[in-house]
């Protein structure tokens, strides 16, 4: 019995010993029935359509849209400022944003290369599955702007950083600011090249969609990345193309741009589309998307006013001056003030049912302060911003921008006389004087001056104006920078290189040679 017992387990432990050693370790990779992989996925139209929607789905997290991006494009600019207890939010607009904390800007970074990554995924998969044609055409399209759109933040606000053009590569070298901007350019050519004027005239799973991005908003982007490198005659060209095309007009009513009323209308050339009765009702802070996660904005609730959100964005007061420099034909206040931000009114003005002067009455101090009202639920709807879930949608291109952008291209390729029939259409819809009249004949550093203004005034608190003053060059300009901090003390603390955001650390670690922005 005792030589049968051990003859057995010899027996059993040869086998076993014979069957680990040929075991491969791919043999031990059990992949999830029920999960996606690269091989299973990129099959079906629908799967193209699943792809290039995630690729969407990097602008609504915290990196982008939902909060960092808004907070980083316009806490610089003379037009707002912070008095946020949270450093790193205090100290974008302060130009002092710290290389050892990426809290905000490290956020927005990583979100910007997830959605590349993303839009890559659809650029080197779709082409393979075999789908109608011009639906694969139109998903391949929108790729290209997203990636286009990404990279454009990414260079916007860190000057130079990597540019990859597909997944099979670790690591990415750093390349130079124009490098950049080139591939910007190349993507939305590529784009406006691929996609529809609009999804209503189309057919197939993606017909009638609004929100999806159109010829026109790969023709923006791409007019203003020419804009932003002084190729002013190739913007004049791109803009123009849009305008001939009569797809989009200024709608009636200025305040209806920011609002959930209205949304994707006639003004709009490109909106991340945000609501409160999409998903779950938890905030995409990032990382792996959840099953939870909502399709809502934190963006109001940030820059809510005091007593409904964290106030940790306020308009400057030199921004609510410049709003009485000029009155309207009928002798009022330019009513873009009103739609802009909140103020001790003297006729009185209403915030989520309460009225100013009763609510801070018994704070002089908050009496006499401003607050931001674009992007705010404050009609009614909502009694504050407490709840974190802002559905309205971020208008980051409006036909408003494209037609000032267009006169400014006009200005600078010596078509100063031509630019005042542009710069009045926007001015038309808030009753402004005649600018012909008013000021006729302006040189061309004049209309510099005076399309300056109008850009503000028009798109105060929507992240354009330090991109303008960037690229106009005023940091570097002793007399215009003096001027800004006379508008905005925060620019007391601006040192030369700081208009960029420093590379996150964590880039320069895991990617080798890259090199600091100047000034950190």
């Amino acid at each position: 019995m005792k030589y049968n017992k051990l003859y057995y387990l010899l027996v059993f432990l040869s086998i076993a010993l014979v069957t680990a050693s040929c075991v491969e370790e791919s043999d031990l990779i059990q992949v999830d029935p029920n999960t996606y992989t690269e091989g299973s996925f990129w099959k079906t139209d629908d799967d193209a359509l699943k792809g290039v929607n995630a690729a969407y789905g990097s602008l609504l997290t915290d990196g982008t849209y939902m909060r960092s991006t808004p907070l980083l494009l316009d806490l610089k600019g003379d037009d707002c400022r912070s008095q946020s207890p949270w450093g790193a939010m205090f100290n974008v607009g302060r130009f002092n944003s710290s290389v050892a904390d990426a809290a905000i800007y490290g956020w927005a970074f990583e979100t910007y290369y997830q959605g590349i990554y993303r839009a890559n995924q659809v650029l080197e998969n779709v082409p393979e599955i075999e789908m109608d044609e011009a639906l694969k055409n139109r998903i391949l399209g929108q790729a290209y702007f997203l990636r286009g759109l990404y990279f454009f933040h990414a260079v916007n606000m860190f000057k130079s950083v990597p540019l990859p053009l597909n997944n099979s590569e670790i690591y990415n070298e750093q390349k130079s600011n124009a490098d950049g901007w080139a591939q910007v350019i190349s993507d939305m050519q590529m784009a406006s090249e691929m996609l529809p004027a609009s999804y209503n005239s189309v057919s197939g799973a993606d017909a009638g969609e609004t929100g999806r991005a159109t010829k026109g908003a790969a023709l923006a982007y791409m007019g203003k990345a020419y804009l932003f490198t002084n190729d002013f005659a190739n913007a004049r060209d791109t803009f123009k193309k849009i305008i001939d095309s009569n797809v989009y007009s200024l709608v009636a009513n200025y305040r209806d741009n920011f609002t959930d009323v209205n949304e994707n209308n006639s003004e709009s050339v490109f909106e991340v589309q945000f609501s409160r009765d999409a998903g779950g009702v938890d905030l995409g802070w990032g990382g792996a998307p959840a099953s939870g996660w909502g399709k809502t904005s934190a963006r109001a609730i940030t820059y809510g006013p005091r007593g409904f959100g964290w106030t940790d964005v306020q308009p400057t007061r030199s921004l609510f001056d410049d709003f009485h420099i000029e009155k309207t034909v009928d002798d009022e206040v330019d009513p873009r003030l009103d739609a802009t931000m909140f103020y001790n009114k003297p006729e009185g003005m209403m915030l989520y049912g309460q009225d100013f002067a009763t609510f801070y009455g018994g704070n002089q101090g908050d009496l006499n302060d401003l607050f931001c009202r674009k992007y705010q639920n404050s009609d009614g709807g909502q009694p504050d911003e407490f709840d974190w879930r802002s559905g309205i949608n971020e208008r980051i291109m409006r036909y408003a921008d494209v037609l000032l952008m267009y006169a400014e291209s006009l200005n600078e390729t010596g078509a100063t006389a031509t630019a005042y029939t542009y710069i009045q259409m926007v001015r038309d819809r808030v009753n402004l004087p005649d600018l012909a009249t008013t000021k006729p004949g302006m040189s061309q550093q004049q209309m510099r001056d005076q399309i300056a203004h109008e850009r503000l005034l028009e798109f105060a608190l929507e992240g354009h104006r330090f991109d303008d003053v960037r690229r106009w060059g005023w940091l570097q300009n002793s007399s215009k920078l003096d001027w800004l901090k006379s508008r905005d003390y925060e620019y007391d603390t601006y040192k030369a290189g700081r208009e960029y955001f420093p590379i996150p650390q964590l880039e320069m670690d895991n990617n080798p040679g890259t090199m600091q922005n100047d000034g950190y």
